[in-house]
């Protein structure tokens, strides 16, 4: 049992400083990608088990692998580079999909549910949707109409689209 365990400390021992550092830049560039594909909902919660969507968010994940990308242009080996393509490739691919499927232009609100909880577990989904429920008092006398929707149109037109 020792020597299964000193064995991982032995290989990282003799690992150069190139090495780790591109055992790290390796790690980085996928905890970046699967934290965006969760976001997207596209991957379960690794705790929950559930799905979530926060566009916006994995939008930010995406944007650093961008900065990464170019940032890194020309210092990285070939297997870092292809690594680094493919997740973008991917994350672009799942980020048109996530935002072709809500064609409103209405991005869900952070953290929102994108797959139903079973009834046994409380789902966070509907704290969004009691605001709209408030008093009359505490309501815009007027119902929401095109001038409300035109914060949503100015920040789509600005928004990036694969």
């Amino acid at each position: 049992m020792n020597e299964s365990t000193t064995q991982p400390e032995d290989s990282l021992a003799n690992a150069s400083r190139e090495e780790i550092m591109a055992a790290l830049f390796a790690n980085m560039v996928i905890q970046q990608t699967n934290m965006a594909m969760m976001l997207l909902g596209k991957v379960a919660h690794p705790e929950t088990g559930q799905f979530i969507q926060d566009v916006e968010t994995a939008r930010m994940f995406i944007d650093q692998l961008e900065m990464l990308e170019v940032k890194t242009k020309g210092n990285l080996s070939k297997q870092e580079e292809a690594l680094l393509k493919q997740g973008l490739t991917a994350l672009r691919m799942a980020y048109v999909e996530t935002v072709d499927q809500n064609p409103s232009g209405d991005h869900q609100p952070e953290a929102q549910l994108h797959h139903p909880a079973p009834e046994s577990a409380p789902t966070p989904a509907p704290a969004p949707a009691e605001p709209a429920a408030a008093p009359a008092g505490a309501r815009p006398a007027a119902p929401p109409t095109a001038e409300a929707a035109a914060p949503d149109e100015s920040r789509k037109k600005f928004s990036k689209k694969y």
